[in-house]
């Protein structure tokens, strides 16, 4: 298998069980980004744990830039420029953090009453460490590509935008 690009929605009936398999997950070769659904037997939903690989190398990233930049104005432009740099870089953090929320919010339907939803990104070279992550923690995986669930996620936000007609 080449490498691809993929969502991994796996199922878990039993909370404690999707909470050990997200520590797991964080050693997916390929990982981008995790995050842990869960619904209460309440019916309150609830995100306990998540990570993105690489947090916080934009925002350091431009603060740098900007601060090596506004060497050229003296101290005065040291500050500007870092102050400047981390900013846009902090705003393109944000912008990502909002869209992966968006997608949560897609699959929170997908989540029963006590039971939880491990969502995983990556890059993956070959099925075999999802699928033995699923069956490690007894739950049920479906893989989707990311373009598809990017396409799902960008669907019902367009959908929620739209005024509804009268009934």
């Amino acid at each position: 298998m080449t490498d691809s690009h993929q969502m991994l929605l796996i199922s878990f009936t039993d909370r404690a069980a999707g909470r050990s398999a997200y520590e797991e997950a964080l050693g997916l070769p390929g990982l981008r980004q995790a995050a842990l659904v869960e619904r209460s037997a309440e019916g309150l939903l609830d995100v306990p744990e998540s990570h993105v690989q690489g947090a916080g190398r934009a925002t350091a990233g431009g603060g740098l830039v900007g601060g090596l930049l506004g060497l050229l104005g003296g101290p005065m432009g040291v500050f500007l420029g870092t102050a400047a740099g981390a900013a846009l870089g902090g705003a393109a953090e944000n912008r990502q953090a909002l869209e992966g929320g968006a997608g949560l919010i897609v699959l929170s339907s997908r989540v029963d009453e006590g039971a939880s939803l491990l969502v995983v990104e990556l890059h993956e070279s070959s099925p075999r460490p999802g699928d033995d992550l699923a069956e490690r923690h007894g739950g049920t995986l479906e893989r989707m590509p990311a373009k598809e669930f990017a396409a799902r996620v960008r669907s019902a936000e367009k959908a929620a935008g739209e005024p509804r007609p009268p009934s």
